[in-house]
């Protein structure tokens, strides 16, 4: 399988070309370069393996939560190449993303489970909860956004890794959360990589979807967006 995934969901700005099961990224911290970046990223991880885009099977994307532009950026690019290419997209969410990270790289015990939190500004995070099946992670309850007062672990675990940019806000998380995580990465952003493997399950079990229906998901509600002072 030939898959390329793309990630512009946070200050990270990164692509990843899956191969026969191997994975090749590029990736850079550049929280205004995301548009300068991102496509000649790709055409290098093509040209690494002596690829051209017609090669593809499919494509993938880090469909957010997340920075609003930036999910915008990959959103565009990812229908635009899925267009011309007449291939299929496999949306990924940048929580999931970032729970994979954490699976990977932090002290996560047997039947442990991750709390991914991102900074959504205005006050709130984005949060999700993932436990760990065959090594990837599932999501227990919903994804939503709230003040970090208002956050809360799901499911009865014994051990809780958190991951994320938006535990830097962990003062104001409540006492019996924080209680309860064992340790935390506040530095893990959303990686190409980590979309592309989760994106490789996702399209064996069905949820490539045409071009078209490659949408973003914001969570906040984009009518409180809109009121923002100097928007429209």
């Amino acid at each position: 399988m030939k898959l390329l995934a793309l990630d512009t969901s946070s200050e990270g700005c990164s692509a990843a070309l899956l191969l026969d099961g191997e994975i090749s990224e590029r990736f850079e911290i550049a929280p205004r370069g995301h548009t300068r970046l991102l496509m000649p990223m790709v055409r290098e991880l093509l040209a690494e393996k002596s690829l051209e885009p017609k090669d593809l099977d499919a494509l993938a994307f880090a469909c957010g939560p997340g920075s609003f532009t930036g999910i915008r950026i990959a959103t565009g690019v990812v229908q635009g190449l899925a267009w011309g290419l007449d291939v299929p997209v496999v949306p990924v969410s940048s929580l999931a993303a970032v729970a994979l990270g954490a699976m990977e790289s932090m002290d996560l015990q047997g039947d442990g489970a991750v709390a991914v939190a991102f900074d959504a500004r205005m006050g709130e995070v984005y949060w999700g909860c993932f436990s760990r099946r065959d090594g990837l992670p599932v999501l227990l309850g919903e994804e939503r956004v709230c003040p970090p007062a208002l956050v809360a672990l799901e499911g009865d675990f014994g051990h809780w890794v958190g991951a994320g940019q938006g535990w830097r806000l962990r003062d104001d998380m409540p006492a019996e959360v924080l209680a309860r995580v064992a340790s935390v990465d506040d530095t893990l952003v959303p990686r190409a990589a980590w979309v592309a493997r989760l994106a490789e399950t996702g399209y064996r079990e069905g949820q490539a979807v045409p071009a078209d229906q490659a949408q973003p998901v914001y969570i906040r509600d984009e009518v409180a967006w809109k009121k923002l002072p100097g928007r429209e």
